[in-house]
């Protein structure tokens, strides 16, 4: 189960796809998530690139939690296909950023 705000990731989602907005916009909003939250987003990203599988979610958590070695920022900034494996996992658990409460 996720506790991360699905309309955080669409958020994070939208504004890597515009090419005119900065990165510091989405490092900020990383760096204010909670260990918890941070984890889930490496995880969505992992089961997005096809890393983990949708069902294996809450050891994707758990291995993002303890395989953590650099800035979870800094780690996903990296990935040039961040928005689409984040679009891929939701896809795949078969949520939507407007079903969040």
């Amino acid at each position: 189960m996720l506790t991360i705000s699905l309309n955080l990731v669409g958020q994070i989602v939208e504004m890597r796809h515009e090419m005119d907005r900065s990165d510091v916009d989405i490092r900020s909003l990383i760096q204010g998530l909670n260990e918890d939250e941070q984890a889930e987003l490496v995880a969505l990203r992992w089961i997005g690139r096809g890393s983990f599988e949708p069902e294996d979610l809450e050891d994707a958590i758990l291995t993002a939690k303890t395989e953590a070695s650099t800035p979870t920022e800094d780690y996903l900034l990296g990935s040039p296909h961040l928005a689409d494996h984040l679009e891929a996992a939701l896809e795949s658990l078969g949520l939507d950023v407007d079903d969040d409460a």
